[in-house]
């Protein structure tokens, strides 16, 4: 039976129309293996794009915002109406906050200087160790003896370094090759100080080792390494000769997590600890000495990279501090692992 009307006439076009000539059928052949294919609008149209859907006013934040400097507002009022009140008295009352107020203003200012102070040794480390560098690259004796001068500035003073400074002062005059200044300090001075540095980076690992694995709660843990790694930290740089405050701390930080990823050491720490305990040591301890074990190990790893930051001289003769050197003291000293890593006959 035959349809009376078919509703797909016959119509007349131009060979030259390019919905002819370019079918939109190849274009998912572009896209890649895998890839979803992307719809075809008819010509004259075109995919709508979608910019960023707002979420409109966050009245939270302004109220939280709001709230809180109303609050900073009325603790500096109430606190200068105070002052103003107990200072105006002629009492003792008025001395003893007069004297407080000297107290408070004098403490300051001495917080903010040894800051800045710890800002100028943090670069004055940094700018020694780049000459240290430029003067190896460039085999320049002079710049080497400026070098080694600046570093016997910047730890004059250290009575456990006098003996080994005067040992430097007194081989120093018979160098005459290029880098054979650099490499006595690294193995009269530098060798002392990565000694002392090793014992502080181990003591902190294991601290952090002992404390996670016994540790009830999981924000005390998190916080005590926190704690525990910007201590190792300051004491790092204060060996060498940096001495920073709060402030200088935090920046420390950065520039030890800046350095950790730059040189990919995270993931290396990872499979150093998967090699060192091995799938059947793992099946033994328990998950709280797990994260113990690795919480450890990655302080000695922010330990070794702080060692490399702070350090004046790059490592020459002197062997580097590696994260290697510490798992085996991690593990002897961390909880219920005595009769894990024993063999078993």
């Amino acid at each position: 039976m035959n349809a009376t009307s078919d509703p797909r006439r016959p119509r007349a076009f131009s060979p030259s129309e390019a919905e002819i000539i370019e079918p939109a059928a190849p274009q998912a052949e572009t896209a890649g293996e895998g890839a979803p294919a992307q719809p075809t609008l008819p010509a004259g149209l075109q995919m709508p794009t979608f910019g960023d859907i707002g979420r409109g006013v966050r009245w939270g934040t302004w109220l939280l915002s709001a709230m809180g400097a109303l609050a900073s507002i009325a603790f500096g009022v109430w606190f200068s109406r105070f002052v103003s009140v107990a200072v105006a008295r002629e009492d003792w009352i008025g001395w003893i906050s007069f004297g407080l107020a000297i107290v408070i203003l004098v403490t300051l200012l001495m917080l903010i200087l040894r800051e800045l102070i710890g800002f100028v040794r943090l670069r004055r480390l940094g700018k020694i160790k780049a000459a240290a560098e430029k003067a190896l690259r460039e085999r320049n004796v002079a710049e080497e003896r400026e070098t080694i001068q600046a570093i016997k500035r910047l730890l004059a003073g250290r009575a456990e370094l006098r003996w080994h400074l005067a040992r430097l002062d007194e081989h120093a005059r018979d160098v005459r090759d290029p880098g054979d200044l650099m490499r006595l300090a690294d193995r009269d001075l530098m060798l002392v100080l990565d000694g002392e540095a090793r014992r502080l980076v181990a003591k902190a690992a294991k601290r952090v080792t002992v404390v996670t694995a016994i540790s009830p709660a999981a924000f005390v843990s998190v916080g005590y390494v926190l704690i525990e790694n910007l201590r190792l930290l300051r004491n790092l740089a204060g060996l060498y000769g940096g001495r920073p405050g709060f402030a200088g701390t935090a920046r420390l930080a950065r520039m030890v997590l800046t350095h950790i990823v730059a040189t990919g050491s995270i993931a290396l720490t990872d499979d150093l600890i998967g090699q060192f305990l091995g799938q059947d040591l793992l099946r033994r301890v328990s998950r709280r000495l797990g994260e113990g074990v690795f919480n450890g190990a990655l302080t000695a790893r922010i330990g070794a990279a702080a060692v490399e930051v702070t350090r004046p001289l790059p490592f020459i003769e002197a062997p580097p501090v590696r994260v290697r050197d510490f798992l085996g003291e991690i593990m002897r000293r961390a909880p219920g692992t005595e009769g894990a890593t024993k063999p078993t006959t």
